[in-house]
């Protein structure tokens, strides 16, 4: 067996682990150094790969894995919601993009026929990329980024029928009719085979092999439907990578999502790799060197006019002036479908051989360029908001109702809109606690008013929308975003409002934790070692070991690997739980039938055997501070004990053990 293919792919990883560890260092997103690898290895460089068509294989396979793990993430139920997006807003980018682009081209002298050819190219972006970058940062199910997704899934909808029709611009004859009334067939045809695996086949399939728990057949069917489905709408016309989106959106609304997306994310992202280094190993570099001017102004008159489009596109669809930039920078570059339509091109004689390699040098060029572009949307946006915009530029040209929220104190205010965030919403509301919520998500701030919770629609980054909020005047505040960057941003401008209150931030992992406490936040729960921690009180309950010695255990763990941070960079005066380590307040209800129950706190002798304070008593709605040793302490009172973690733990136990 020859080693052809074996040593590209060393040679590939070699370079990619190289480069990207240097890019890792300095901060440089990993599409970067797999374009990078691509360009080094390719022909036109040292020529390393002896077989380019392998890596195109492979990268092949990288697209289908992308789109497959975003279908899953994308139900059947989000594409029906975003219609409207998909169809109308993703028909108006393309039919502008292309028209401006088609008016640009005939300036410069190029042939009708050409022009029209440019504009459709120009048209697309780059689906892997975006969804990529976005599925990274947890925006896929924002407002901006279900239409960024409608408008590719759109994209990647009409390259059908941009297939059938290029060729006739290079006067290749077609029976157009013929061809349109076969493709709507097979649209109708894909839907209903969508429709039905997505209600009983894929559900039925999965629940069998699911069922013999087996974890390498539950893989091979993944693969399976992923690649049948990919196949089958190869057959009808369609694009792999589209196919594979279908699939993943017939597993999406099943059980088995999740175990599923799992399952496929090694395999994505080594797969995915190779598909950025075979767009970066097609630059021609003596092309680029022998007219830089050239492709550098092509390059930004691309970007101008596709992030203009997209973002009229965006506005035209009601999004605020933060969503239209976010949009507009998002969708700015050449996409990777435009790779195929620029080689029937080429075939069929629309374009030079010198537009296609100009074509390819734009094409790659504004994909290395757009990690940096969706980067610096937000922050962008938000220094554009300073200036004196108007309202309706602004707020959008359908700004949702606010609802008026009348003046609150000693309240909770939660940011987020993820499931915790959510769920935290309806507990809090069962409890009948005060509280308000800052929603960046249209549909879902909506259903919260109508539920008749005080929600306000706006981006938590800003002041005005905190304050809009009462976080000045909040207790405490509960920040659930899922992005550091976001979570850090909003920590900051909650502390600088409000110098009191109690802050909790979920974050994902625990190195994000300093940056956090520094910038004021009071907790920080750190996703990844939560969840190691729940692992590890199940394990230790099963073992049949004392809940007094789980809950001395996981209180050594936390502070053995977090409580170092504690109270750092924390505002405020002065604080006894500042200067004394390992202390903590914590509030226990004293239960039914409590050893405690009815005793005076000198008859508890919690000092003694617990090592905890009793620092107050609450009976009913009265607070009692600094109670006196006389005080008894009653059923369903509420004692906040002061004291290290481990004895809280102690003390708890013995407050709502029952009478033997």
């Amino acid at each position: 067996m020859e080693p052809g293919v074996l040593k590209d792919i060393v040679i590939i990883f070699a370079l990619s682990t190289f480069v990207n560890f240097i890019f890792t260092r300095i901060r440089v997103p990993a599409i970067i150094g797999y374009l990078l690898t691509g360009i080094i290895a390719g022909p036109y460089l040292l020529g390393l790969i002896s077989s380019p068509e392998n890596v195109e294989v492979m990268a092949e396979i990288g697209v289908i894995l992308l789109m497959f793990t975003i279908g899953l993430e994308f139900s059947l139920n989000h594409l029906l919601n975003i219609r409207r997006i998909v169809f109308l807003g993703g028909f108006m980018q393309l039919l502008l993009t292309a028209g401006v682009t088609m008016l640009l081209a005939r300036a410069y002298h190029l042939a009708w026929n050409e022009a029209v050819f440019v504009g459709f190219l120009t048209a697309l972006s780059s689906t892997a990329v975006v969804l990529k970058l976005l599925q990274e940062r947890s925006e896929l199910t924002t407002q901006y980024g279900k239409t960024i997704v409608g408008i590719l899934i759109f994209q990647d909808i009409i390259l059908i029928p941009l297939l059938i029709f290029m060729p006739m611009l290079g006067g290749g004859s077609a029976d157009v009719g013929h061809n349109i009334l076969l493709m709507m067939l097979k649209a109708a045809g894909i839907m209903i085979f969508i429709w039905a695996g997505t209600r009983w086949l894929v559900p039925w399939l999965l629940h069998l092999v699911a069922m013999t728990r087996s974890q390498e057949l539950f893989l091979m069917s993944l693969l399976l439907i992923c690649l049948a489905v990919a196949m089958l709408t190869h057959e009808l016309g369609m694009t792999l990578a589209f196919g594979a989106f279908l699939a993943g959106l017939m597993i999406s609304d099943t059980e088995y999502s999740h175990s599923a997306f799992g399952n496929l994310i090694p395999f994505k992202d080594v797969f995915t790799s190779f598909f950025f280094v075979s767009i970066g190993m097609l630059l021609d570099l003596g092309f680029v060197a022998g007219h830089p001017w050239l492709v550098l102004a092509t390059v930004l008159l691309v970007i101008l006019v596709k992030t203009a489009v997209a973002g009229f596109t965006a506005f035209a669809l009601g999004h605020t002036f933060f969503g239209t930039v976010v949009v507009g920078l998002s969708l700015a570059q050449l996409g990777e479908f435009s790779f195929i339509l620029a080689t029937i091109g080429l075939t069929n004689e629309i374009i030079t051989p010198y537009h296609y390699q100009l074509f390819l040098a734009v094409a790659i060029t504004s994909m290395a360029l757009s990690p940096f572009l969706i980067q610096a949307s937000r922050p962008l946006a938000r220094l554009i908001l300073k200036l004196p915009l108007p309202p309706k530029m602004v707020n959008g040209l359908f700004p949702m109702k606010q609802v008026e929220i009348p003046e609150i104190s000693n309240h909770t205010v939660l940011i987020g809109k993820d499931s915790r965030a959510i769920n935290l919403a309806s507990m809090l509301r069962s409890m009948e606690l005060p509280f308000t919520s800052v929603v960046f998500d249209t549909d879902l701030a909506r259903r919260e008013m109508e539920k008749g919770s005080l929600t306000v629609f706006g981006d938590a980054t800003f002041e005005p929308v905190l304050r809009e909020a009462f976080v000045h005047t909040a207790e405490l505040v509960v920040v659930s975003v899922g992005n550091l960057i976001t979570a850090l941003a909003i920590v900051e401008h909650t502390r600088m409002m409000n110098k009191h209150a109690h802050i909790i931030v979920r974050t994902r992992h625990v190195t994000d934790i300093e940056e956090l406490y520094r910038l004021g936040a009071n907790q920080v729960i750190p996703e990844e070692f939560e969840t190691a921690i729940d692992f590890f009180e199940r394990i230790l309950g099963k073992y049949l070991i004392p809940r007094m010695d789980i809950e001395r255990a996981i209180a050594r763990t936390r502070e053995d690997n977090y409580g170092t941070f504690r109270d750092r960079g924390r505002l405020g005066g002065y604080s006894l739980l500042k200067d004394i380590p390992d202390i903590e307040i914590a509030a226990v209800r004293v239960g039914d039938k409590s050893v405690f129950a009815g005793k005076t706190i000198a008859g508890t002798a919690m000092r003694k055997t617990c090592g905890v304070t009793v620092v107050a008593i609450k009976h009913g709605e009265t607070v009692i501070p600094n109670p006196e040793p006389s005080i008894t302490i009653h059923i369903n009172d509420i004692a906040y004990l002061l004291g290290k973690p481990e004895m809280i733990a102690i003390a708890t136990d013995l407050l709502t053990k029952e009478i033997e």
